[in-house]
Parts: structure tokens; sequence; C-alpha cells
């Protein structure tokens, strides 16, 4: 989780914010408190393949 938001050199809140999720959220997972599953999963791994893919769709809505 950590590397996929360093990669796009964000922040917690700036990630959290662009994808939807909660800043809390997002800091469960980094800590190693919680684990993404099922659709949460697979949604980190298109924002890790293709970033600006999931923006533009994002933006459309």
């Amino acid at each position: 989780m950590k590397a996929i938001r360093a990669k796009l050199d964000m922040t917690q809140e700036e990630f959290a914010g662009r994808f939807g999720f909660s800043v809390n959220t997002l800091r469960h997972w980094e800590q190693g408190h919680r684990v993404p599953e099922g659709p949460t999963r697979a949604y980190l791994l298109v924002i890790d393949r293709n970033p600006k893919a999931v923006q533009k769709a994002l933006k459309a809505v």
C-alpha cells in the first residue's frame, strides 16, 4: 500500500482523497492493522498499474 502511494509521490491525505479512501483506513493498511480484501484489493492493483486511467475514470463520474 505504502509503495503504491510512494510511487505516485502522494501524501496519505492526497491518495485517500484522490481515490476515495478514508485517511484512517489508509493508515490502518499501511501500519499493518488491516489488509485490503476483495474488490478493494483489485482496485488498488489497478491504481498501481494504471493510476492515470483510474483518475480519468473518477473525473468522469
